[in-house]
């Protein structure tokens, strides 16, 4: 299968509706399954025969098992060639440079089969957890499933230390690029081939990275993860070097929240639409943009926020609540409307700019009268309030007038840039 390229995908258009799949014919198999390994001489061996003797036993559909050899040095390339030539349904690749990431990429670019997956050489996940891994992307259902140590169900024996290191890789993910999936370094993932075809391209990583970039791109893109707790027992002979690969994983995760905080990325191109329902036709999709403009008006809020609460505790020095109220919001509603301006709505040159301050201004307006009625309402219920009580109700106040900015400002200072 020739790889695609980033300039095919920018011309390609969204992924169409999920259908199951069929059970496979003429010699190609349903699943792939890419076992990527170093210098794994001593368990390779085991591990791909009783991978095999279980999908043989218990896996209704056709299969293979691929063995992407990453460069090793020891015997393993001639293990895994003679496993090839031994055992049907096994076969194996040998990459010239390191990497695992690199290694799944070359597998599932080339491979014919329909859902590919990828597992840990020594085979720490329950194999009993693979079916309910791959049956939703077979029935159509999920783009892609993970195996999970972090969510309820799961049964998990390892140490301390990588225990820690999980939970806080997840909760990095988590507070930086708000990822919703529950544990990305989990060695057993699957992915629709038709997802993998367009996704692949972005990805960048080709170590350690590679499936959490994987993941954190299709959820950003609004596809389907489908979870399945698992049963782990940790390898406590890991070859994986625990402090090089959380330093790499930290620069993927600065790499991908840049690239996405600009727009980088056309994840617009793995869109999928609703079921085969008729009336699914009858849905408009999310607005263009919409996602990234809330992203954008947030932020460029909290940012005002703080400058609003600032020059209100500074004024508030001098001045009573109102004209402190009156100053700070104006000044803020000023920076406000300019920065959604200029990143949210991303609307370029001079052109329209007086109008649309003073536009913004009318909604200014609208919180003035929110947060100096809040205000007042403090005023009449408490007679003397103190600045913290007064900092809380603003707060309340522009919280409240938020959700109303947005749509104004979308709607009605910027409708062009929708």
């Amino acid at each position: 299968m020739r790889p695609v390229t980033r300039s095919s995908l920018q011309q390609s258009s969204a992924l169409p509706a999920r259908h199951p799949m069929g059970a496979g014919g003429d010699g190609v198999p349903l699943l792939d399954i890419v076992i990527p390994v170093h210098n794994e001489e001593r368990g390779l061996e085991p591990s791909v025969r009783r991978l095999r003797a279980h999908l043989v036993g218990t896996f209704p559909y056709p299969f293979r098992i691929t063995v992407a050899d990453n460069a090793s040095t020891d015997r393993t390339a001639a293990i895994a060639a003679r496993l090839a030539r031994e055992l049907p349904g096994v076969a194996w690749v040998r990459m010239g440079e390191k990497g695992r990431g690199r290694a799944l990429r070359a597998v599932w670019e080339a491979s014919d089969a329909p859902v590919l997956a990828y597992m840990d050489v020594d085979l720490s996940t329950d194999l009993n957890a693979l079916l309910p891994l791959v049956a939703p992307l077979v029935s159509g259902h999920s783009d892609l499933a993970i195996g999970t140590r972090l969510a309820g169900g799961a049964r998990v024996v390892r140490g301390p230390r990588r225990e820690f290191v999980s939970r806080t890789y997840n909760l990095i993910l988590r507070s930086s690029l708000a990822a919703r999936f529950s544990d990305a370094q989990c060695g057993f993932k699957a992915i629709r081939a038709d997802v993998a075809r367009r996704l692949l391209p972005m990805v960048e990583d080709t170590g350690w990275f590679f499936d959490t970039e994987l993941l954190v791109l299709a959820e950003r893109a609004g596809l389907r993860i489908h979870e399945v707790p698992v049963d782990w027992v940790d390898d406590p002979e890991s070859s994986v070097r625990i402090f090089r690969t959380a330093v790499e994983d930290l620069k993927g995760v600065w790499r991908v929240g840049r690239a996405l905080a600009v727009g980088a990325l056309p994840l617009d191109r793995l869109a999928r639409p609703f079921g085969d329902d008729p009336r699914d036709r009858e849905i408009g999709a999310v607005p263009r943009g919409l996602v990234r403009q809330i992203v954008g008006f947030c932020c460029v809020g909290v940012l005002s926020t703080l400058l609003y609460l600032g020059l209100y505790a500074a004024a508030r020095t001098g001045v009573g609540p109102q004209l402190a109220n009156v100053v700070a919001l104006l000044v803020s509603a000023i920076a406000n409307t300019a920065a959604n301006r200029r990143f949210t709505f991303r609307v370029r040159g001079r052109r329209r700019a007086v109008r649309q301050q003073a536009q913004g201004l009318v909604v200014f307006g609208i919180g003035l009268a929110l947060t100096s009625g809040s205000l007042a309402a403090l005023g009449a219920a408490s007679g003397s309030a103190s600045p913290h009580s007064e900092l809380a109700v603003l707060v309340a106040a522009n919280l409240a007038a938020t959700v109303l900015r947005f749509l104004l400002l979308r709607a009605w200072v910027f409708p062009e840039r929708n």
